[in-house]
């Protein structure tokens, strides 16, 4: 699959480092880049993109509002020295946030989560263990039975002292006699995060962050004051 591209960034020299890039990934395609949004604009009128990476920072017509302005917007990776950003991108539901300044290898992990979520397969899950059945599920105790649970199917997982609730959107969630740790150890890392000592999270399931908060589904579940960091790097900046 080859995903159409284009750049979006009023700083000449972040287009350049950008274009070196992302012209060193195989499965992209630079279509154009554009320091003024109102140009890009046009040019989404008349062709079709996948992805744009967006700078949010920009005068005049910021990406926060472009994004917003756009009615059938493609994927967007966002980008911007600025920190205080990060909230709105991940409101937005953007791919991900790139931090300025950003890696190769850091870009590669953001592209390659759009990859994913446009081949429709839970991001974090190799494409190989998709057809091989490998790694993409686990088997819990519950009562007396095995529940082999798919792992794209898992909002978060609730944890008591000597089990823990496994919510996949159905009803009631699956319980189980087993420690939140335990469970930790075997799911993705780059597919879930430990947000406090009770819940982990299916990052590809979090609809909204806020005031220390994650929104899943209709339930906001709390990030705790020693998991806020980790949260930050895996989820806010996507580093592992």
């Amino acid at each position: 699959m080859t995903i159409n591209c284009i750049i979006i960034d009023d700083e000449p020299l972040a287009i350049e480092l950008l274009e070196e890039y992302v012209v060193k990934i195989p499965y992209l395609r630079l279509m154009e880049s554009f320091e003024n949004s109102f140009k890009a604009l046009n040019f989404l009128k008349k062709n079709e993109v996948d992805l744009i990476f967006l700078d949010i920072h920009m005068p005049d017509f910021s990406g926060i509002d472009f994004f917003k302005s756009l009615q059938n917007p493609p994927k967007v990776i966002m980008t911007t020295a600025f920190e205080q950003y990060a909230v709105e991108g991940f409101e937005l539901n953007a791919v991900d946030y790139l931090l300025k300044p950003f890696s190769f290898n850091r870009l590669l992990r953001a592209t390659d989560k759009a990859y994913d979520l446009m081949q429709k397969r839970p991001v974090g899950i190799p494409e190989k263990d998709q057809h091989q059945g490998v790694e993409d599920y686990i088997f819990v105790k519950s009562t007396h039975n095995i529940i082999k649970i798919n792992l794209c199917d898992i909002e978060y997982i609730e944890g008591y002292k000597d089990y823990l609730k496994v919510f996949t959107g159905e009803q009631q969630p699956v319980l189980t006699i087993k420690s939140l740790k335990s469970l930790e150890n075997v799911l993705p890392h780059d597919a879930f995060v430990r947000i406090h000592k009770s819940y982990i999270v299916s990052i590809n399931k979090i609809q909204s962050y806020r005031k220390g908060k994650v929104k899943i589904r209709d339930k906001y579940l709390p990030i705790g004051d020693s998991y806020r960091s980790i949260f930050n790097k895996t989820v806010l900046e996507g580093r592992m």
